[in-house]
């Protein structure tokens, strides 16, 4: 990600605003969550496209086209967005003043609902009733002037200084009333933000350090005529420019020719804007059609990856996060630590208590007998009232029987202060205050003993992270969905293509029905019941250029992408050698696998030649199928194949794929040949050793007998 400004001035959400009202008649869809820090808003206009709102707490709002993984299971925030606002209509869009505040209002039913995004701060999202009652909001907050939470009416922030509102009087008093430079003045009284602020002191010639106060008259209107230029050209132009950092930047930037290398050029842009930087360089400059799109080439792969980094942040061991886990044990030792501080000092505080009562011995008991003679021959109301007067009595508790007192001090002053039980004698008094030592004493023991099973439980956690982290192991959580891919046998070929096949008669046919398109080709080896299988031209794998730091050094960051084979219109016309790739793993997953050969034999078809049907009219058993017109054919093929390590949209699995496909993406990976060793001792071998899960191993091997030559997958 570009290391360029994040957060949106009040300049860019009015351009943002405009931009959103060219989607106005658009219906909402679908809400999705994909990070805490996201969320995505997918509206549809008849005709064309979907297009995601995107969403990034305090810092932006832009519309994406982008292929963007989502969960399978929504939050709780997406699902009150769900509810109320799906298939309602768009129906129009406002920028809340000059400030970071967007309302979009959709119809729905009859009524209207808004949806607030606040872009200030750390930013909120908020679902609000036709009666401006908040629904939800994303999260809940509480200032100074307004509260944000589910059921209360909205109340906006303070309103912020409009300077489309500003005349030359209104300007002046800023100018005067301002003890700060030209630029700070601008950026936070006058609304404008550092960048925008820039520029106008660019376009006006003035020094940014100057003092506000003393500019002169011409100085002045130099000043009111470039901010009202500036205002001109963001109400009236269009599009967006962008700077890049220098001159090889740019020649990346016009050489990209698609997404990917789009993304890579990205990191050569220093800043974007709706309208021209005077203070920038203007021949590092390029122009977009929209804000959107800049923010798309800047932050697109980035966002695009949330819900990836969310999964990635989430490697975890039985549910939970190791992390996390080492932060609970840290806290908890922390509590017990403190606790039995506390338990000492209470059981020194009441030992020397009870120490200084038995000091005292004739002080107290003159207080217990002048006491309860008092209540003998009054009551407990009335001595209470007069111990006003009384200097070595606190105060006194009728239910319980209990005074405070004092016991004197070094001068013989009221000191220390005591409970005592009225009934007791001065030495039961004191003893209470043993027992209570004692028992902070046992108290402390206690917590001592806990806070050594919690130091050896860290101890553990720790040696257990180091291990794993020493042998590049990942902690998988259980997973209750798999990808759709999964459910078949599949492979990765190079530039990222998938390769599906039946694991069994059923799952021919559901390959062949649902996943071997007219764009797709048809393979299969030479054998009887060997899987049917279907190279798909859009979807399959690539890297993630966002990966998250909780992926182990070597581990591949793979993201599910179903936008490949860009330009092309059939698999037909990917080259020859990922053809042979395909056909290769058609042959290892068939039992030509465990038939002794050393090469084998596969073909390919279009789809329109793979038919269900004879030429009688017959229909054949399930996971047959006629093969009509030439065949592709592929020989003398290699039986092997390769495993790879990685991260796929956040959940480690291994991949498989032919050595040479394999070795290229995979830092870590291991050759499959054929030999004599059982399928699932090399599985539990492999998960043992990477921490991948045995039956997602189990489903990559080949079907049969196996040797594994390592390339560090097993040994890093």
């Amino acid at each position: 990600m570009s290391s360029m400004r994040e957060q949106s001035s009040s300049f860019d959400v009015a351009r943002v605003v405009r931009e959103l009202s060219e989607l106005i008649g658009a219906r909402a869809r679908k809400a999705y969550q994909p990070h805490y820090e996201q969320v995505v808003l997918r509206l549809n206009r008849k005709g064309k496209p979907s297009t995601d709102l995107v969403i990034v707490r305090g810092r932006r709002v832009y519309t994406s086209n982008r292929d963007r993984p989502m969960p399978s299971k929504p939050s709780q925030f997406a699902m009150v967005l769900r509810k109320h606002l799906n298939n309602s209509r768009f129906v129009a869009v406002r920028q809340y003043g000059f400030d970071r505040v967007i309302e979009l209002t959709f119809e729905h039913g009859g009524g209207q609902l808004k949806l607030i995004i606040e872009l200030f701060r750390d930013g909120n999202v908020l679902l609000l009733d036709d009666e401006g009652v908040i629904i939800q909001p994303l999260t809940h907050a509480k200032y100074a002037s307004r509260t944000l939470k589910r059921g209360v009416p909205y109340t906006p922030p303070p309103e912020a200084v409009d300077p489309r509102q500003m005349d030359r009087a209104a300007l002046d008093e800023l100018l005067d009333g301002s003890e700060h430079n030209l630029i700070r003045t601008l950026a936070a009284r006058a609304n404008f933000g550092r960048v925008y602020g820039s520029t106008v002191c660019s376009i006006a010639g003035l020094e940014e350090k100057m003092d506000s106060n003393s500019l002169d008259s011409e100085q002045r209107d130099a000043l009111e005529q470039a901010i009202q230029s500036m205002l001109d050209e963001l109400s009236a132009g269009a599009g967006a420019m962008m700077w890049m950092v220098d001159s090889e930047a740019m020649a990346a930037w016009n050489g990209a020719d698609n997404e990917a290398d789009r993304d890579t050029a990205s990191a050569g842009i220093s800043e974007i804007a709706p309208i021209d930087l005077s203070y920038m360089d203007a021949g590092m400059m390029v122009e977009v059609g929209s804000l959107s799109l800049a923010y798309d080439a800047v932050f697109g792969s980035y966002d695009a990856a949330a819900f990836i980094r969310r999964e990635e942040e989430r490697l975890v061991d039985s549910g939970e996060d190791e992390g996390e886990r080492q932060a609970k044990l840290d806290r908890r030792a922390t509590q017990q630590r403190a606790a039995i501080d506390r338990f000492h000092e209470r059981a020194a505080i009441t030992q020397e208590l009870g120490k200084s009562i038995q000091d005292n011995w004739e002080h107290v008991e003159s207080i217990l007998t002048q006491f309860n003679a008092a209540v003998e021959s009054e009551n407990w109301q009335s001595v209470e009232d007069k111990l006003v007067d009384v200097p070595w009595i606190d105060s006194v508790d009728p239910v319980k029987r209990t005074i405070v007192a004092f016991l004197p001090d070094e001068d013989g002053e009221p000191g220390a202060s005591i409970t005592l039980e009225v009934a007791s004698t001065v030495h039961q008094n004191a003893q209470r205050y043993f027992e209570e030592a004692r028992s902070q004493k046992s108290k402390s023991k206690g917590a001592q003993a806990a806070l050594a099973s919690t130091e050896e439980a860290r101890e553990k956690a720790e040696k257990r992270t180091a291990k794993d982290a020493a042998a590049g192991r990942l902690r998988g959580r259980q997973r209750s969905k798999r990808f759709w891919f999964e459910k078949h046998r599949w492979a990765m070929l190079s530039g990222g293509h998938l390769l599906i096949g039946g694991r069994d008669a059923k799952g021919n046919d559901t390959v062949v029905r649902k996943h071997l398109t007219s764009n797709d080709l048809y393979f299969h080896a030479d054998l009887h019941g060997a899987p049917s299988c279907s190279l798909k031209l859009k979807d399959g794998l690539a890297h993630n250029q966002n990966p998250s730091e909780a992926v182990p050094e070597g581990v591949a960051s793979l993201q599910i992408v179903q936008n490949l084979g860009e330009g092309l219109e059939d698999a037909r016309e990917l080259p020859e050698s990922m053809h042979s790739e395909a056909a290769q793993v058609a042959v290892c997953w068939s039992r030509a696998w465990g038939g002794g050969g050393a090469a084998a034999t596969a073909f390919h078809v279009r789809r329109s030649q793979v038919s269900k049907t004879t030429e009688t009219g017959e229909s054949l058993a399930r996971g047959s199928f006629v093969v009509r017109g030439q065949r592709n054919w592929h020989r003398e093929l290699s039986l092997e194949l390769a495993i790879g390590m990685a991260v796929v949209n956040g959940v480690p699995i291994p991949v498989s794929g032919t050595p040479a496909t394999i070795s290229e993406n995979f830092e870590r990976w291991a050759k499959v040949l054929p030999g004599r060793e059982k399928k699932d001792s090399v599985a539990n071998r492999i998960s043992k050793a990477t921490g991948l899960a045995q039956d997602d191993l189990l489903s990559c091997l080949p079907p049969g007998n196996c040797s594994i030559e390592d390339h560090g997958l097993i040994q890093p």
